[in-house]
């Protein structure tokens, strides 16, 4: 992998993380607020859900395969 493909990846790695961490604060406002928005917060909880599945295939591009 080239060192510009590998910078662009932890590029989009930092804003995924960031993206996440602040979807965390908005679910839990959310589902402390009253009346709670279900819909909402399902919709919020399945868009951390995709974020974190695309975190982690973005973390395995960037670990080298090691041949056993």
């Amino acid at each position: 992998m080239m060192l510009e493909e590998q910078e662009e990846l932890q590029k989009m790695l930092g804003e995924l993380r960031t993206e996440h961490k602040d979807l965390d604060i908005i679910i839990q406002q959310l589902s402390e607020a009253t009346p709670v928005d279900f819909l909402r917060l399902q919709r919020l909880k399945k868009r951390k859900l995709f974020l974190k599945d695309s975190i982690s295939k973005i973390e395995s591009m960037l670990v080298p395969d090691i041949i056993a």
